[in-house]
């Protein structure tokens, strides 16, 4: 695939600021650029946003099964539940550590909103004007007050540890960095747990950019809705995430040429479209392989960490001088002496190329204030049989997502 576009002709900005000017169409590819909130890192939300990823990929695999009828090949027994088809279970993980967010403008006449960018999962949800003091501070979405609302009918929840967000779904018309996406199914929830308090969770709402395969609604995904509109360049978006101030962005229909080096661009086929599931070839610390190679991964905008199994995740951290553990009853994170902790960072090989994750962000801060351990960017749980590759190895990349091809694409920033 050849990125040749103007960079100048393509950039469309669009501001993520409250009270911004709604979104012009644009049938070009277009960048937006994401926002990032950091919630402070410990271990106890850590291991809740570790309860919480293992529960996002429960319900995505039994959303699977429900919407192709046969098991995810990477659900493992436990994780293999089906749903009935009108339940509304749909996967979602809140993101408790870490996320990245843009905005939208949703119905006629439009309103600006703001959601979390995950290739987690599948589905577009929002707080609607029926939600009482849960969804305070957050923007709500009134589909009364749009022309083009539509109600289907249809109730939803989306479960995710011990909290939920449950409502009504609608179609309505959805705009995205110039794309409109008409009829774009969408929740409009009524009730929001904590986790999604506009204290725990800034954004407004969030947006899937996995496969239909996997939404609980179901319905196809904002991006596939965009696709299928024929309104793309190419089926493609591109990502990258940053901690710093504006570096981060979203390119819908190609990719942002001027943030990577194109020549170390490499490739690889997805596996199975539900999730952004991949080969990682090898992943190794310090020079030596560790874990088996040839490993299933799923590439995962929605995931702070990067998250494999119990026993892989003992064999990653084996023989470090002065690391830590800090076990619950499904799950690992580790700590290692932050004067040394840059030395164990990982490097991930993906279509023969390998990518070195930086000291900076596999090394997520110390324990507590003054501490001298810090807590390290891989960690384990039970019921996860592969690899979930976050935001820890996804703000050292430029990410590349052609659905077009089936294929995801890394590539060292420029």
């Amino acid at each position: 695939m050849k990125h040749t576009h103007s960079f100048t002709s393509l950039l469309a900005l669009v501001s993520l600021v409250a009270g911004s000017p709604f979104q012009q169409q644009n049938t070009r590819g277009l960048r937006l650029p994401l926002e990032r909130k950091n919630n402070q890192v410990d271990v106890e939300s850590l291991q809740t946003h570790l309860a919480q990823v293992s529960a996002k990929y429960r319900q995505g695999f039994a959303a699977y099964e429900a919407n192709e009828g046969h098991a995810h090949p990477l659900s493992m027994p436990s994780s293999k539940k089906p749903i009935e088809r009108g339940s509304g279970v749909v996967p979602l993980m809140a993101q408790s550590v870490e996320l990245w967010y843009a905005s939208i403008d949703v119905g006629s006449p439009a309103k600006t909103f703001t959601v979390s960018i995950d290739t987690g999962s599948a589905d577009l949800f929002l707080p609607s004007t029926a939600c009482k003091s849960s969804c305070d501070g957050h923007n709500r979405y009134d589909p009364s007050s749009s022309s083009t609302a539509v109600d289907l009918h249809r109730d939803f929840v989306l479960t995710y540890g011990e909290g939920e967000v449950a409502g009504e779904q609608f179609a309505d018309d959805v705009v995205i960095g110039g794309y409109e996406a008409k009829g774009q199914t969408l929740g409009a929830a009524t009730v929001y747990s904590s986790d999604f308090s506009s204290k725990n969770f800034q954004p407004d709402g969030l947006a899937g950019f996995a496969f239909e395969s996997l939404s609980g609604y179901p319905a196809p995904p904002l991006f596939q809705t965009l696709v299928e509109s024929g309104q793309l360049q190419e089926a493609v978006f591109g990502v990258k995430l940053s901690a710093a101030p504006g570096g981060s962005e979203l390119y819908l229909g190609g990719t942002n040429t001027a943030l990577y080096q194109q020549g170390n661009l490499s490739y690889t086929p997805v596996t199975y479209a539900g999730y952004w599931e991949v080969t990682l070839d090898q992943i190794s610390r310090a020079g030596i392989p560790v874990g088996e190679p040839e490993a299933s991964s799923i590439i995962d905008t929605g995931t702070t960490l990067i998250v494999t199994n119990m026993d892989s995740a003992v064999s990653y951290f084996a023989g470090i001088p002065g690391v830590l553990s800090y076990s619950s009853e499904s799950q690992v994170l580790y700590s290692i002496p932050c004067n040394i902790i840059e030395n164990y960072a990982p490097t991930l090989t993906f279509g023969g190329h390998p990518f070195a994750v930086s000291g900076d962000t596999f090394n997520l801060g110390p324990l507590e204030e003054g501490s001298s351990d810090c807590l390290a960017g891989i960690a384990g749980a039970e019921d996860i049989d592969f690899w979930i590759v976050g935001d820890v190895f996804l703000q050292n990349v430029y990410s590349i997502f052609d659905m077009g091809g089936l294929r995801v694409g890394f590539a060292e920033l420029a």
